[in-house]
């Protein structure tokens, strides 16, 4: 455990409780979490908060796919085939990371980021449970092959490549592909995600650089949360989803925006 005040340890405990609860209903839970332990351990080296904060997040995602799971209607295994592609992908993009300029990235992801929201609104069908008297749309074998490539691997190599939003694409483009409501989609991508950090957990565990202690406090709060946000999401249906999803692009545009500034 580093040497931090009870306020500090305090303050820490709601951001990986708010943090698994944003995660849980829509995805983006660690564009709160990671800057909050940048903030509270500044003297910490940063592969150490990174580790500790996939220690943290792989708990509330979890315990948030078991609540999906127990209530929502899921394909688990082609949720596993997607997240060992995005696993795959997340990869690839590390890999290529240090030659990208973030400089370059942000920019073209707030675009991006800002299409989404104005097709949210502008579709308010989108996302949306049917009625369930047939006439649901059928998913093809190219729209499954689709899902596993593009989005696992697409969304994976993103995801290691420059990082924010991504618990937010994978909701909105497993909607789309394969029509899902948002609250099934949700549920899927928290299987993803689970494959992903496990992924990254074991390389910062191999390499030494996890605050065991600390993460193991923090994941508690973070997996109430978490828990809480699949309970809310289940409950209130996508109409709730998808105002947290607004809610959270618009933030995640609003940091992107205030990064590229001071950039």
């Amino acid at each position: 455990m580093p040497d931090i005040t009870l306020t500090t340890l305090v303050l820490l405990c709601l951001a990986a409780a708010a943090a698994g609860w944003i995660d849980a209903v829509v995805g983006g839970g660690g564009l709160l979490l990671l800057p909050a332990l940048l903030l509270g351990l500044p003297n910490v080296p940063a592969a150490h908060v990174l580790g500790t904060n996939k220690a943290v997040a792989i708990v509330g995602t979890s315990g948030a796919a078991v609540t999906f799971l127990r209530k929502a209607p899921v394909r688990v295994g082609l949720a596993v085939r997607v997240g060992l592609m995005a696993l795959a992908g997340s990869m690839t993009g590390a890999f290529f990371a240090a030659g990208i300029s973030s400089d370059v990235l942000r920019p073209v992801i707030m675009v991006v980021l800002l299409g989404v929201a104005a097709f949210v609104l502008l579709r308010p069908s989108f996302g949306a449970p049917t009625a369930g008297d047939g006439t649901e749309r059928p998913v093809t074998r190219a729209r499954i092959v689709t899902a596993i490539v593009l989005v696992g691997g697409g969304i994976g190599f993103y995801d290691g490549l420059f990082g924010p939003g991504t618990g937010t694409f994978l909701v909105l483009a497993l909607s789309a592909v394969l029509h899902l409501d948002l609250v099934t989609a949700s549920a899927t991508a928290k299987i993803v995600n689970v494959c992903t950090n496990a992924g990254a957990l074991a390389m910062f565990a191999y390499q030494g650089t996890v605050l065991w202690q600390l993460a193991a406090v923090m994941a508690v709060f973070n997996l109430a949360g978490g828990m809480i946000g699949a309970r809310m999401a289940l409950s209130r249906g996508s109409g709730f989803v998808r105002a947290v999803l607004l809610t959270v692009v618009f933030s995640l545009v609003a940091k992107l925006g205030f990064d590229q500034w001071n950039a």
